[in-house]
């Protein structure tokens, strides 16, 4: 179940925090200029020959550019490669590689590599404790970000990671990534070729104000989706400090194979996934999604959402999913439920969509209570005759004219007890960023 991962989640989280805040008070012990333009007078003209001549809980700090250089950080401790607080970015015209390190903070770096060239924008291997803040990582021959070996990245907003030749973001190998907006600024991750971020064997965690917005499918095999997941992945997209986006991709908004799990939950904003083509989110192969409350999933032309091989759905509270799917498709549905696969619903509004509210097939079962269903053209919930449906829909308008839902017991809908997930104490992670800055302060 969900539940347990989320707490698992939280729990490195907090830890994270911990860890950034315990080393980066050594930022300030000594400090290294670099122009890459030539124009200070005593600075160093390269990020590189910078990094030689530091040591742990140095700060290297880039006055100007653009640097066209390629960063190897291998066995980093403590350190801080970026610009002044307040100051304009600084482009580098290269890759960032980040390997067996600790503790590594950038700050106001413009990183690409150009479509024509080669790899990523930046690459973590082995690595925790790392913060990205206010930077972009756009316009690369590979993916923006991409996260291996059990390693840990803090995105703190602004950032962006569009235009890349692969994808957005990539998280593998039991690593993790969280994104901050708690200052009011977006993460964004859009109009890349490939997924907006792709996750296989590792966790995503945002906490509002993220925007994935018009992926689309790259070479090969690189999928169109806002969030494409694999292999036993975890993501949370929690509207707290603003809400979530996920729009325009052309694959889909969210495709969960293998065992994945998301969940969407309110923090005060809402989350909305619309106009993503053919569909708003598919969970297959054992694969789960939960929304609660006020999630929204419109505009698609296949089903808002999209579950098959023995996948799950929980709906809890006042989400709304409408103008859905396609007028003259026998398939289209606002959820559809495919091989062996479940739907719980808890209230929350289906309306406006083409077809019926739900679509029920090959051994899959309904369990609704207090949800609004209107205006659906394919009346409420048809079943093919392997589905069943509990409800507390009055007999006679749970289905289409000429459909029958079986019900297979009288004894009620199932008890399901199952908690929004916690807020983040973001009390660690502003001091961080507060303590950072004021170091990264020009006198």
């Amino acid at each position: 179940m969900f539940n347990q991962p989320c707490s698992i989640s939280r729990a490195r989280y907090y830890l994270f925090i911990l860890a950034l805040a315990v080393l980066f008070p050594a930022v300030s012990r000594a400090q290294l200029v670099v122009d890459c333009t030539g124009a200070t007078p005593g600075a160093f003209p390269t990020i590189n020959s910078a990094l030689a001549a530091s040591g742990p809980g140095y700060a290297i700090f880039v006055v100007g550019g653009p640097c066209n250089e390629n960063l190897y950080l291998a066995g980093q401790l403590d350190l801080f490669i970026g610009t002044y607080d307040g100051f304009p970015h600084v482009a580098l015209n290269g890759s960032i590689n980040v390997v067996e390190s600790h503790g590594v903070y950038f700050h106001g770096l413009d990183i690409t590599t150009g479509s024509n060239g080669s790899g990523n924008g930046i690459t973590v291997s082995q690595s925790s404790a790392l913060v990205i803040h206010d930077c972009t990582s756009n316009g690369n021959a590979g993916f923006g970000l991409s996260l291996g070996g059990g390693s840990e990245a803090l995105i703190v907003s602004p950032a962006s990671f569009d235009n890349n030749n692969a994808g957005g973001i990539v998280i593998g190998e039991n690593s993790t990534v969280e994104t901050s907006g708690w200052n009011g600024q977006p993460v964004d991750i859009s109009n890349n070729r490939g997924p907006g971020i792709y996750i296989a064997f590792g966790s995503f965690n945002t906490y509002g104000r993220t925007t994935i917005l018009n992926n689309v499918a790259g070479l090969g095999s690189l999928s169109g989706y806002g969030v494409d997941m694999r292999g036993g992945s975890r993501a949370q997209f929690g509207a707290l400090s603003g809400s979530n986006i996920i729009s325009g991709n052309q694959s889909g908004g969210v495709s969960l194979q293998e065992g994945a799990e998301i969940s969407f939950w309110n923090g005060g904003w809402q989350t909305q996934i619309q106009n993503n083509g053919p569909l708003g989110v598919s969970a297959g192969f054992h694969s789960q999604v939960t929304l609660f409350n006020d999630v929204e999933i419109s505009g698609h032309s296949g089903p808002a959402l999209d579950l098959y091989g023995s996948s799950q759905a929980y709906l809890f509270g006042a989400n709304n999913l409408h103008n859905n799917g396609t007028s003259g498709d026998p398939r289209s549905a606002a959820i559809r439920l495919d091989g062996n696969s479940e739907a719980f619903l808890r209230g929350g509004t289906v309306t406006q969509n083409a077809g019926p509210g739900i679509l029920a097939l090959v051994n899959s079962s309904v369990d609704l209570t207090e949800v609004s269903f209107s205006s659906n053209t394919g009346g409420v919930v048809v079943c093919d005759s392997s589905a069943v449906m509990i409800s507390d829909l009055a007999t006679g308008t749970a289905t289409a004219p000429g459909m029958a839902c079986r019900t297979p017991h009288s004894l009620g809908n199932r008890s399901i007890n199952k908690l929004q997930p916690a807020a983040p104490d973001w009390t660690g992670l502003k001091a961080l960023v507060a303590r950072t800055m004021a170091r990264a302060t020009k006198h």
